[in-house]
C-alpha cells in the first residue's frame, strides 16, 4: 500500500470528516424521513408505542451502528478497505471453505438494498411537497432527481462529496435543531433513554415485536458505512459519527415529542395526505426550506450505497464472484472508482421500483429485509476474524450472541414484510447470488479441468522453433497470457498454440501472469528468465483494487529491462535492425468454449451453460486486461469436461 493511501486513510481532517458527510452518512442520515412515520402507521398515536420505539431506536443506533460497526467492525479492514468481501478476503485466510456462502448472500443483499435505498429516500423527501400541492405526482420528480444522481456518478466521489458536505453539514444541523426544539417543550420524552420502554414496547404490546421491522430502517446504512470505509478512513469516520449520531438521536426524539403531545390523534389527521412526523415538526414557514433540503440530502442519502456498490462489484471481480466489467478511475485517488454498467443497471433497478411501489409508504415494506440479511452474514464472517485475530472465546462469544440474537429478531420482524414487497429485494438478492455462485463455480471447474505441462520438457523446441527459419516469423515478441502460479508450469493449450495450432515462430516468448493478492493496493512485479534470450516470464502481483492495465504496465516493465540491460526489444528484422526501429509485440489470447465432447452431469451442464452466456455479455478478455486489441490475437480453444470414453470400433475390408 502507497504512503499516500496509508495518510489518506489514517489522517483525521476538517476536510475529511466534511467529505465523510457527504460520501458515507447519506442512507443512515436520511432514516428520520421515514422511520418514526413507519413505527406509527396509520394507528391511532399511542404513547408507550412512539417511547417504546424511540427506545428501540436509540439503541439500535447504540448497539448495531456504534458498537458493532463503527466500533469492532471497522477494525476489521484489509489494508483500509471495508465491506463484505474484504472482510472475505481476510478471514478466507482461515482455510475455512464454506464462509464464501456469507461473503457472497451478503454482498448480494447489499446490492439488492442499493436498489431500494434511493427510491424510497428521495420519495420520502419529494412528498412533503404534497404539504401544498395535496394532488401532485411526485413519480416523475423522484425519476428526474435519480437520474441527476446517478449521472453525476462518473465525475467520481471525491468531487460528489466536496459538492455533498456542505449540503449535509446543514442537514445534520436541521436535524438536530429541529429535535432540540420539540425536546425543549416536552422533555419528558427523555424517557425513552431508558431501556425498559423498549422491553415493555417488545414484551407486553400485541404489536410491539413487529414494529422492529420499522424500527430497523434506522440503522439499514450502517453496512454502507463499513462498505465505504476506503473512501473515507476509519478515524474520519468515526470521528464524524459522534456528531452524527447526536443530531440523529435527536430528531428522533424531537418527532417522538411532538407525537405524544398528539397522543390518540392519526398522522393523516394531523397533516392530511403527507403526514409525516418529520415535517410536522416544522413551523409553517420553516417547512418548504426543510422540504428543499430533505430533497437535497435524500439525493446524497443514496451515495453511499451507489459508490459502495462501485466498492463491492470491483472486489467481487477480482475474487472471481462477478464477470469482468469496465472500471472507470475519475480521479487519481485511490478507491476513487466508477463502473458504467452498475450505474446505470442500478438506475434502471430504482426506476422499475418507483413504478412499481410509487409511495415511500409502500417502498418501507421491501425495505430492509436484505440488509438485515448482510448484516447476518456479516456477523457471521466477524466471528471468525475475531477468532483468526486470537481474540478470548470469552469475548468473542457474548460479542457475536448478542448480535446474532439482535440481527435474527430483526429478521423475524422483517418477514412480516415479505408479501408487502419483501420478496421485491429477495428476488434481486437471489438472481445476483446466482450470478455469484455460478461464475465463481463455474471458474473452479475450469480450473480443474485446464492442464498444465511443465516447461521444462519444452525449452530445447521452443529455442529451435525460434531460429527455426523455415518458419515464417509470426511476430518479433509474442506474449501470452498464463494462470499458471508455478513458474515451471504452463497451460497445455499455450504450447498448443506456439507448436501445433499454427507454429508462431517468434524471437523473444513471454509469458505474464496476474496474482491478484488479498490486500486491495499493491503494484509488483518479477521477471524471470526461463531460456536464455528467449523465454521471459514476468509475474505481476497487484492488489484486489488496483486496476489491471497489463499493456501499460508490461511497457514499463518492458522499458525498465531495457534500461538495465537485460533485454534488446530492437527488431530482429535486418533492415529494421540497421536503423533501430522496435520490434513488434503480439498478443495471444485463448478464449475456451464448451465442447460437444464434453459428457457432463446436469447440474454442471447447467453451471457452464450460464457461465458462457453470462461471458458474452461481460467484458471481453483483452478489454479486462487493458490490452491495444491492434496487437491482441484471440484463439478459441474447446473445454472438454469429462471426456467420453474411448469408442471401441471395428475395421471392415
Amino acid at each position: 500500500m502507497s504512503a499516500s493511501h496509508k495518510s489518506h486513510l489514517s489522517k483525521l481532517s476538517l476536510a475529511g470528516l466534511l467529505i465523510t458527510l457527504g460520501i458515507i452518512y447519506g442512507d443512515i442520515g436520511t432514516s428520520p424521513l421515514y422511520v418514526m412515520k413507519a413505527i406509527i402507521g396509520n394507528l391511532p398515536i399511542n404513547a408507550d408505542i412512539v417511547l417504546g420505539g424511540i427506545s428501540c431506536v436509540f439503541w439500535t443506533l447504540t448497539l448495531q451502528t456504534t458498537i458493532k460497526y463503527v466500533i469492532i467492525t471497522l477494525n476489521a479492514d484489509n489494508n483500509g478497505e471495508g465491506g463484505i468481501f474484504a472482510l472475505y478476503a481476510l478471514v478466507r485466510r482461515t482455510k475455512v471453505k464454506w464462509l464464501i456462502v456469507p461473503a457472497v448472500i451478503g454482498g448480494s443483499a447489499l446490492l439488492a438494498d442499493g436498489i431500494i435505498t434511493p427510491p424510497i429516500s428521495v420519495s420520502s423527501a419529494v412528498e412533503g411537497l404534497r404539504t401544498f400541492y395535496p394532488e401532485i405526482n411526485t413519480v416523475p420528480i423522484v425519476i428526474g432527481i435519480l437520474f441527476v444522481l446517478f449521472f453525476i456518478q462518473q465525475f467520481g466521489t471525491n468531487l460528489v462529496g466536496k459538492f455533498f458536505a456542505p449540503m449535509m453539514l446543514i442537514w445534520f444541523g436541521m436535524l438536530g435543531t429541529l429535535g432540540v426544539i420539540q425536546i425543549y417543550y416536552h422533555a419528558d420524552v427523555l424517557r425513552a433513554l431508558n431501556p425498559y420502554y423498549a422491553y415493555h414496547l417488545l414484551s407486553l404490546h400485541p404489536e410491539g415485536f413487529y414494529i422492529l421491522g420499522a424500527v430497523f430502517l434506522c440503522t439499514t446504512g450502517a453496512e454502507a458505512l463499513y462498505s465505504d470505509m476506503g473512501h473515507c478512513g476509519r478515524k474520519n469516520i468515526r470521528v464524524s459519527w459522534i456528531f452524527v449520531k447526536t443530531t440523529l438521536v435527536l430528531n428522533y426524539f424531537g418527532q417522538g415529542a411532538y407525537l405524544i403531545h398528539h397522543e390518540g390523534e392519526t398522522l393523516k389527521s394531523l397533516g392530511g395526505s403527507n403526514g409525516n412526523p418529520f415535517y410536522l415538526i416544522m413551523a409553517d414557514w420553516f417547512q418548504p426550506i426543510g422540504i428543499t433540503i430533505a430533497t437535497l440530502a435524500a439525493v446524497i442519502a443514496s451515495q453511499a450505497l451507489i459508490s459502495g456498490s462501485f466498492t463491492l462489484i470491483n472486489e467481487a471481480m477480482r475474487l472471481n464472484f462477478w464477470p469482468k466489467v469496465r472500471i472507470k478511475y475519475p480521479t487519481e485517488l485511490k478507491g476513487q472508482l466508477y463502473i458504467p454498467s452498475i450505474n446505470w443497471l442500478l438506475f434502471v433497478g430504482c426506476v422499475l421500483i418507483v413504478l412499481r411501489f410509487k409511495e415511500s409508504s409502500n417502498m418501507e415494506a421491501a425495505y430492509g429485509l436484505a440488509i438485515v440479511l448482510c448484516m447476518i452474514m456479516t456477523t457471521c464472517l466477524l466471528n471468525y476474524y475475531l477468532i483468526m485475530k486470537r481474540v478470548k472465546w470469552y469475548f468473542i462469544t457474548p460479542i457475536i450472541s448478542i448480535y446474532a440474537l439482535i440481527e435474527l429478531s430483526f429478521f423475524v420482524a422483517n418477514i412480516k414484510k415479505f408479501s408487502h414487497g419483501g420478496y421485491v429485494t429477495l428476488i434481486i438478492a437471489i438472481a445476483l447470488i446466482l450470478i455469484m455462485a455460478t461464475w465463481y463455480r463455474a471458474k473452479k471447474i475450469s480450473k480443474a479441468y485446464t492442464k498444465m505441462v511443465k516447461i521444462d520438457n519444452y525449452k530445447k523446441v521452443l529455442g529451435e522453433l525460434s531460429s527455426d527459419l523455415s518458419i515464417p516469423k509470426y511476430a518479433t515478441h509474442l506474449v501470452y497470457m498464463t494462470n499458471s502460479g508455478r513458474l515451471d508450469e504452463i497451460e497445455e493449450k499455450v504450447l498448443y498454440s506456439i507448436l501445433q495450432k499454427r507454429p508462431k515462430r517468434a524471437d523473444l516468448y513471454w509469458f505474464i501472469h496476474v496474482n491478484i493478492l488479498n490486500e486491495p493496493y499493491k503494484t509488483e512485479y518479477k521477471v524471470t528468465e526461463l531460456i536464455k534470450d528467449d523465454l521471459i516470464r514476468i509475474d505481476f502481483n497487484l492488489g484486489f483494487r488496483e486496476p489491471t492495465k497489463i499493456n501499460i504496465m508490461f511497457k514499463e516493465v518492458v522499458k525498465d529491462m531495457v534500461k538495465n540491460g537485460e533485454v534488446d526489444i530492437t527488431s530482429r528484422y535486418e533492415s529494421l535492425n540497421r536503423n533501430n526501429i522496435i520490434g513488434d509485440f503480439k498478443f495471444v489470447l485463448s478464449e475456451k468454449f464448451l465442447s460437444n465432447d464434453s459428457d457432463m452431469l446436469w447440474h454442471e451442464k447447467l453451471v457452464m451453460n450460464t457461465y458462457f452466456l453470462i461471458k458474452k455479455l461481460s467484458l471481453s478478455e483483452e478489454k479486462a486486461f487493458g490490452l491495444d486489441s491492434s496487437s491482441v490475437k484471440i484463439e478459441k480453444f474447446p473445454m472438454v469436461l469429462h471426456p467420453p470414453e474411448r469408442i471401441c470400433m471395428k475395421r471392415v475390408e
